[in-house]
């Protein structure tokens, strides 16, 4: 009689005898799409933000506008690459901690989760630099030529080189081997013996 009820009872909990160590079942991955639309909407909103923030915060050097024109001095020299250290800054930080975070929650791609990150990565670099481009470059020669000699002018909003772009890159790329390397280990191997048929099964006499 027992054991007809426990042939018919397939949700009963384990046996007391699986062995010690053994690795749990893997967690079932989410779809494709839901996983790459989740990657994309938050790189475009952080790349969004990181436009802004790029706009607001960069330093710009000032031209000093005289009779020939506008001048650099050389303490405006120094601020003339402030931008391109201030996208670096913010893109490297924003990718490492969504890039972090995202590859912890698609993990159980495998090495695919990478590479949703490191495409996403791209698109919200991409995406601050066109924002901020959108925002803050203003073309200088006719704000010089509509200026007064004496006034400052800002120089545009913009990149002097492509490197900063890759800071994205950079910083997603760095937190998904960080964690990979804390969590894609080898699964753990049972150090006891399966129990035998005469110890799991006792004999009736």
């Amino acid at each position: 009689m027992t054991q007809h009820q426990s042939a018919q009872s397939p949700y009963l909990p384990p046996p007391a005898g699986v062995p010690f160590g053994a690795p749990p079942p893997p967690e079932p991955a989410m779809p494709w799409a839901k996983a790459i639309a989740v990657t994309v909407g938050v790189f475009l909103v952080a790349g969004v933000v990181a436009g802004w923030a790029w706009q607001q915060f960069s330093p710009l050097a000032q031209y000093t506008v005289d009779e020939n024109g506008g001048a650099l001095g050389e303490e405006q020299m120094t601020r003339v690459f402030g931008p391109d250290g201030t996208f670096t800054a913010i893109g490297f930080l924003a990718a490492l901690v969504l890039g972090g975070a995202l590859f912890w929650w698609l993990r159980n791609y495998g090495p695919w989760s990478v590479a949703i990150v490191a495409l996403g990565s791209c698109l919200g670099s991409g995406v601050a630099w066109g924002v901020g481009m959108l925002l803050g470059h203003d073309p200088l020669q006719p704000r010089l030529e509509a200026a007064k000699p004496g006034d400052l002018v800002a120089a545009p909003l913009e990149l002097h080189t492509w490197l900063p772009i890759a800071a994205w890159l950079v910083g997603a790329a760095l937190a998904a081997a960080v964690i990979a390397a804390t969590t894609w280990r080898a699964e753990p191997v049972a150090t006891t013996s399966q129990p035998g048929a005469s110890e799991s099964s006792p004999q009736v006499h």
